[in-house]
């Protein structure tokens, strides 16, 4: 295997023809091939790698799994990998993986994280020490969603959080005049007037995993009511896709834009693709607890317009975002957009009994095994250009939210409900 180049540019070049990956599996459309795809992304992020013994999880790794910045925490990320180790322990059984979750959820609920002073966490700390403080929807949407993965695998001592992570949103967050959720707020809970779509997409992929967790019709109740408001009411102002910025009163800010680049990944302008398609996903699980006539057209309409508009024909993949008109925009390409495509596509072709959902499932896996999955390492390559030279040569960027195969292990695990009994 040849080693990788660094060009003057930062960018690390293509991978030569030795690195040419194995022949793609014939099993693709299996609950055991995608429960191989998961123990895969578990061989990078295993627990003997990721667990501090310190306390929490270590965030940023090499391409190899050298860890390369053992001291900064990130809220986002530390509430993802006990996701990530519950879901693991939920589909391949080891041990190992609850006891990984039990850790991350002592560290998470009582470490450093934790801002005493006003009930919440902080966004960053570096050496036990804050460095923002921010408070984010999107971050206590994860932090939730933590929590009720730890609860729905056993860990008793999550729920007493699951809860008061929950009245935190509904006292502070919670916007009831427009049945939505603000996004920030400073340390202080002034809550600042920018909304966005990506903090309450995930709050409702939370709140359907604590009502999983509890069987409590609250979090069920809000999780429908949330998507609603974003599928429906929102996505009716620009064309029934869903768009990523708004305004206090819920306006489409056509003009957000902004110029730093970790912003500019976790803010994206335009339509994300792969939002549209994590929308469907949960619409088709909303479909499974609360059928309701509107979920599978609406999660079909999100997948098939999304999906249409951001593959390129030339490179292959799916792009990251597309404007108003439904051009491209920003032609790279990420990891979590193809697999959350993968897991959405499975699951309309098990909901509608479309057999082209399968084709694209299909399509996407041969794009991805050959570009985006680490077979010599584990996980999947993380950010790439159109023609996929590598933005970064880390597995893990230090950035504002970092994914430890959360994206992977929430999508093959929604995959999988769908096509097993």
């Amino acid at each position: 295997m040849s080693a990788s180049v660094v060009g003057a540019d930062g960018r690390v070049a293509k991978k030569a023809k030795s690195d040419a990956a194995p022949p793609l599996p014939p099993n693709i459309r299996s609950v055991e091939f995608l429960r191989e795809g998961m123990a895969h992304s578990m061989r990078f992020f295993s627990p003997e790698r990721c667990v501090d013994p310190a306390g929490g999880y270590f965030h940023f790794f090499a391409e190899d799994g050298a860890v390369y910045d053992a001291s900064t925490r990130v809220l986002v990320t530390q509430a993802r990998f006990v996701f990530t180790f519950a879901v693991a322990y939920e589909h391949l059984g080891e041990a190992e993986y609850l006891a990984a979750v039990e850790h991350g959820v002592e560290y998470l609920c009582d470490g450093p994280l934790r801002n005493r002073e006003n009930g919440a966490y902080h966004w960053v700390v570096k050496d036990g020490a804050p460095t923002s403080s921010k408070i984010f929807t999107y971050a206590l949407a994860q932090t939730l969603l933590a929590y009720a993965a730890a609860v729905r695998v056993g860990v008793a001592s999550a729920r007493a959080y699951l809860d008061e992570t929950w009245d935190l949103l509904e006292t502070h967050m919670w916007d009831a005049t427009h049945e939505l959720y603000a996004e920030e707020a400073d340390a202080r809970w002034v809550v600042d007037p920018y909304r966005s779509e990506s903090g309450n997409l995930h709050t409702c992929e939370a709140l359907i995993a604590a009502y999983e967790a509890t069987k409590e019709r609250r979090f069920l109740d809000r999780a429908v009511l949330v998507a609603d408001r974003c599928c429906n009411r929102q996505a009716g102002l620009t064309s029934g896709l869903v768009w990523e910025h708004f305004d206090e009163d819920w306006k489409p800010n056509l003009d957000f834009a902004n110029d730093s680049e970790a912003l500019t990944i976790f803010r994206p302008w335009g339509f994300q693709p792969g939002h549209q398609v994590e929308w469907a996903r949960f619409l088709l699980t909303l479909q499974k607890y609360a059928p309701n006539i509107w979920f599978v057209p609406k999660a079909r309409y999100l997948f098939d317009v999304a999906t249409k508009h951001a593959w390129d024909d030339a490179d292959g993949g799916l792009c990251y975002s597309i404007d108003l008109d439904g051009a491209v925009c920003n032609h790279d390409k990420i990891f979590w957009v193809q697999c959350e495509s993968i897991g959405t596509a499975a699951m309309l072709a098990e909901a509608t009994g479309d057999d082209a959902y399968w084709a694209y499932y299909d399509k996407l896996w041969a794009y991805s095994w050959d570009k985006f999955v680490d077979h010599a390492h584990g996980s999947w390559h993380r950010r790439m250009s159109r023609d996929h030279v590598k933005h970064f040569p880390e597995k893990t960027k230090l950035s504002l939210c970092v994914d430890p195969d959360f994206h992977i292990l929430g999508a093959f695990a929604g995959a999988i409900m769908a096509m097993g009994p």
